[in-house]
């Protein structure tokens, strides 16, 4: 049933996965990121990338400069390198725009679902009264029937009703929400299908999970992350750097007899700048935001993300996340004188008509071992569990089939422990001892053998946490189990360390040993005994359907409530960095290309020793300056696709990545000027507009 209902949920992600693509195609997104591009010229918004403001203020006074004559300058020449500047910024201003236009038809529906919703607030005598969603504060207690939307983010006080939460998580199936224990969480926007909640709101407007999304898929309030910010002052830095080595180019041209037209001069600032980087930087940040948006992931912050990209270890429960959290039926064994067939046959039979998680896995399991034809559900009499007969069956054409407790089934067929088959009560003790479950099958006061429980590791995900290692991340699994059943799920899941029998404490003395020794950690909870952790974590992902403890206390929320989504966030995050790094390798690398590339050409008739390096052998100055500008911005376009889909990142240690990434974005970024300088050079010449 696991794997069924697993494969439903795969199945809805994708659709929802085909329309979220549909609406965020390139088709329907270039016309208002264009607007928007326009939008974004204003220099207050500019602020923010202080490269690209630069290139718009030189790009302002190369228009000025238009209107200037200059006999060394065609008025055509600088008319194209003052437009070519302004697609450089609109470029950049298009690469955000489309980022953030990704999220904002997603963020639409949110706001249009929250629009005009009421909610029955209780007055300070006990009575309710209707009032607009929006002006509930912390602490309101409101009451949600039946068909009613929950107004806000809150938890349970009262009641237990079911909840349909697709409009945030995409899931259709209604989940329990209850009072107490670790499912007491509600998200606004959610509807009550059933019964009644009596809610406590726990978030102002503009803080709920709603109004996170929302900014987070539009880009908007988004504050740089400290990589960002070291990014961008390294990136002044640079901008600061060039800005002086071009101001001395003027005095070496007049000391050697030559002159530099100011125009060329101003569009040499621009190509020798990190423009490439410093207009997709933005990008870069919202895209990757919206790659967790899409695994419906909230962050409280892009801090959060990039920490989670450069974790070191990773603590995951065991329950839920490792194996699949209800016990399966794994093997069967067979008592002296009993045949497989046999023994199934009666295992079958005895749950049939069990409807628990562990009942279901045993006849899936023996559908696929032993097919055999099964009798109709109404021809059979169904024995229910009981805590006093701590067995399960059915009776059927006078037969009778038992399954349950050893001590229970031994004592339904009037069989002491003692004089139980050696070799099945050793199998019985094995499965004990190994954390499992072995319950004992008897069909007409025979014994038929044991079925073996245990709490089965989900399929691939061994390979994951391979695949982890290989990146340097280690996993440690917390689990309350004993020791012994702990090592030995640790051992088959592959993890690389093992909490047992853990408590809060436990937990959080961990998480503070692997800081002291300078490792960034991650986990995941969904209890109010996981908050003191979730908050010292350095990335602590609640779920959202755990306690309003656990989703304060922690800087990511899961919509999903799928504990193993950590893994995902580890890869965009990871993703994320590795994209920076890559493009701002990229960027550098061009501007040492352009170097070389430019200022041969530029000063080959001043200075003549200079023609030993001018190895492009470009056609004339203004066509070296031409043909660097147009080159500046059409790299921008080239690389939007990349900063919008982000870097893959392969399985590899740091090393190995650093290595591949120096050699596509490093050696790429010296050869691509160099190539593309000289191939625009012969087609401005040949079109004769240089």
């Amino acid at each position: 049933m696991n794997a069924q209902t697993q494969a439903s949920k795969n199945a809805l992600h994708k659709s929802l996965e085909r329309r979220h693509n549909a609406s965020t195609s390139l088709a329907a997104l270039w016309r208002p990121a264009l607007l928007q591009a326009f939008v974004k010229l204003d220099p207050r918004q500019l602020l923010r990338s202080p490269v690209m403001l630069v290139v718009e203020l030189t790009a302002v006074l190369t228009t000025l400069l238009c209107f200037v004559p200059d006999q060394a300058v065609p008025t055509s020449v600088a008319l194209q390198i003052a437009l070519w500047l302004w697609f450089t910024v609109l470029f950049a201003n298009f690469a955000e725009a489309l980022a953030e236009g990704r999220g904002k038809a997603r963020a639409d529906s949110l706001k249009a679902g929250s629009q005009g919703l009421s909610a029955n607030k209780r007055r300070a005598d006990g009575s309710f009264e209707s009032v607009v969603a929006s002006s509930l504060r912390k602490g309101d207690v409101v009451r949600v029937q039946a068909g009613e939307m929950i107004p806000g983010d809150g938890e349970v006080i009262e009641g237990v009703a079911a909840v349909n939460e697709a409009a945030i998580t995409g899931e259709s199936a209604p989940v329990i929400r209850e009072s107490g224990g670790d499912r007491s969480a509600v998200t606004g926007n959610t509807q009550v299908v059933s019964d009644w909640l009596l809610v406590r709101i726990g978030a102002n407007p503009g803080e709920s999970t709603l109004d996170r999304m929302i900014a987070l898929v539009e880009g908007a309030k988004r504050q740089k992350t400290p990589n960002e910010v070291a990014l961008d002052i390294l990136l002044i830095g640079l901008t600061l750097i060039f800005l002086l080595v071009v101001v001395t180019l003027k005095p070496f041209a007049l000391f050697a007899g030559g002159n530099l037209p100011l125009v060329f001069l101003v569009a040499l600032l621009v190509t020798l700048i990190p423009t490439t980087i410093g207009g997709l930087l933005s990008a870069i940040g919202i895209a990757g935001m919206d790659r967790l948006v899409r695994l419906n992931v909230i962050a409280k912050s892009g801090r959060a993300v990039e920490a989670a990209g450069d974790v070191h270890v990773l603590l995951l429960d065991k329950t839920g996340t490792i194996t699949f959290g209800n016990r399966r039926c794994s093997a069967l064994y067979a008592a002296p004188g009993v045949s497989g067939k046999e023994l199934a046959e009666g295992a079958l039979l005895a749950s049939l008509a069990d409807d628990t998680p562990e009942g279901k896995s045993i006849v899936e399991y023996l559908r696929i071992l032993h097919p055999i034809e099964e009798p109709r559900r109404e021809e059979l009499t169904p024995i229910a569990f009981s805590a006093e007969t701590r067995l399960s069956g059915v009776d059927w054409n006078g037969q009778v089939y038992r399954k349950g407790a050893v001590d229970s089934a031994l004592r339904f067929i009037d069989l002491p422990r003692e004089k139980m088959p050696e070799v099945l009560s050793r199998e019985v003790d094995k499965i004990a001892q190994s954390g499992g479950t072995p319950l004992l099958v008897v069909a007409n006061g025979r014994l038929l053998g044991a079925i073996h429980l245990k709490d089965v590791v989900k399929p691939g995900i061994r390979e994951r946490f391979a695949e982890l290692r290989r990146l340097g991340i280690r996993t440690v699994m917390v689990t309350g189990d004993n020791p012994l059943t702990a090592a030995a799920i640790a051992a088959e899941a592959g993890v690389d360390d093992v909490i047992a029998e853990a408590t809060p404490e436990k937990k959080l003395a961990r998480i503070r040993q692997e800081q002291g020794e300078g490792r960034l950690v991650a986990m995941c909870g969904d209890g109010a005994n996981d908050a003191p952790a979730l908050a010292q974590a350095d990335v602590g992902m609640a779920m959202n359907d755990g306690t309003q403890a656990a989703r304060e206390a922690a800087n990511l929320v899961d919509l999903d409530s799928d504990p193993t989504k950590l893994l995902d966030v580890v890869q965009v995050g990871k993703e994320l960095l590795v994209t920076r790094g890559a493009l701002t390798t990229f960027s550098i690398a061009n501007d040492v290309a352009k170097y070389f590339a430019i200022l041969p050409a530029l000063f080959v008739g001043i200075y003549p020793q200079l023609d030993v390096l001018n190895v492009m052998r470009l056609q004339s100055p203004q066509s070296a300056i031409l043909s660097a500008i147009v080159f500046n911005a059409l790299i921008i376009v080239a690389l939007i696709p990349l900063a919008l889909r982000g870097v893959r990142v392969q399985a590899a240690d740091a090393s190995q990545l650093l290595q591949r990434n120096l050699l596509i974005y490093g050696v790429g970024g010296l050869v691509a000027p160099f190539l593309g300088i000289k191939a625009i050079d012969l087609l401005l010449t040949a079109v004769g507009l240089a």
